[in-house]
């Protein structure tokens, strides 16, 4: 027996599965709609900032850069000339 039947007898009444399934399907409906609401709002925001990217991400950039061009100078060759 579920817990909304032992419920019911608790109380005196029958257990009407007819009346249960419906709002316990609505109830779960709404919940994963909820939480996949959230997940794509969640999945969108941070695309969207990897897409702006962040003063982090330049910043690395920037380092990555700086190392590049000291090992080619490091090397004998011009950074500046393809």
């Amino acid at each position: 027996m579920t817990v909304a039947g032992n419920e019911a007898s608790q109380h005196g009444q029958a257990f009407a599965g007819g009346e249960f399934l419906p709002q316990f399907l609505a109830s779960t409906f709404e919940n994963w709609q909820s939480e996949f609401l959230q997940l794509i709002w969640q999945v969108a925001g941070l695309a969207l900032f990897y897409y702006w990217g962040s003063s982090q991400s330049r910043e690395s950039d920037e380092r990555i850069e700086a190392k590049l061009d000291a090992v080619l100078r490091e090397r004998g060759l011009d950074p500046g000339h393809p």
